[in-house]
């Protein structure tokens, strides 16, 4: 196999850095954006952030197959798309604990919201924060179809992509040199 279709350690760094810059930036963005109530242009935002994640992921993709480094572009997707998802669950909970108090087991704090988004997401279970209301439980279980929905259809759109940018470069899916 040539050193070639391997790609160099500042290719891979740059990878890394960038799905870390794209994943702060969100993080930072979550904390910082201003979020009062749950009002009918707030579930308005939250669908666009939904739509955003789908269009988001959609633009990863295309951009996996053009990749010369298919396999870390990959990576930088998913960097991309599962902290946008989990976040914007995240500020939908932490919208519904603010508008309906009792929604929740307990007054959520933007890490709190963000917390129970990742126990959700990562089907941990729970055990300290549980959702009471039916808002609260409905919106829990969207994101339990949605994460499972992105991490198997998301693993298999993006394996499928990094053959196809494989592919298109002349190597087969056996490359194993991480490019």
């Amino acid at each position: 196999m040539s050193t070639r279709s391997r790609p160099g350690r500042r290719v891979a760094a740059a990878a890394f850095a960038r799905g870390t810059v794209i994943a702060a930036g969100l993080v930072a963005g979550y904390y910082l954006l201003p979020m009062e109530r749950v009002t009918a242009e707030t579930v308005v935002w939250l669908v666009c952030g939904l739509l955003a994640v789908v269009a988001v992921f959609a633009w990863e993709v295309r951009t996996v197959i053009r990749s010369a480094h298919p396999r870390l572009k990959a990576v930088e997707a998913l960097a991309a798309t599962v902290p946008l998802y989990v976040l914007l669950f995240a500020s939908a909970y932490y919208l519904l604990g603010h508008s309906f108090p009792s929604a929740f087991s307990e007054h959520l704090t933007r890490t709190d919201a963000l917390y129970f988004a990742l126990t959700t997401f990562s089907t941990v279970g729970y055990g300290d924060i549980t959702a009471r209301s039916q808002a609260g439980r409905v919106l829990a279980m969207l994101q339990m179809a949605g994460g499972l929905l992105l991490v198997g259809v998301a693993a298999r759109v993006l394996a499928g992509a990094v053959r196809e940018g494989l592919r298109q470069r002349g190597r087969t899916t056996d490359d194993t040199g991480g490019g």
